[in-house]
């Protein structure tokens, strides 16, 4: 990187709209959108798709996922070709 060309480093608010939960902290991301936060300034703000707020690892919540309805298609299709095989 060229020395005369560092970006921006400054105060940046990330919001994850899913868990309804948002963060403040240091980034050269930029936007064009603002929020104000709790301490009355307003900064640039990012949203993301997930956060540790949201992500099944960190909260320790599996997020429940209509396996029986696909398993069940696969038998359909399948489930007859792999019984008369043996």
């Amino acid at each position: 990187m060229q020395q005369d060309k560092q970006p921006e480093y400054g105060p940046v608010v990330f919001r994850d709209r899913s868990a309804g939960y948002a963060f403040l902290t240091r980034s050269t991301a930029t936007s064009d959108r603002t929020i104000e936060w709790d301490d009355g300034n307003t900064y640039p703000v990012i949203d993301v798709e997930i956060s540790s707020e949201s992500h099944p690892f960190y909260t320790g919540k599996a997020r429940t996922v209509d396996t029986e309805g696909r398993i069940a298609r696969f038998e359909r299709r399948f489930g007859e070709q792999g019984s008369s095989e043996g």
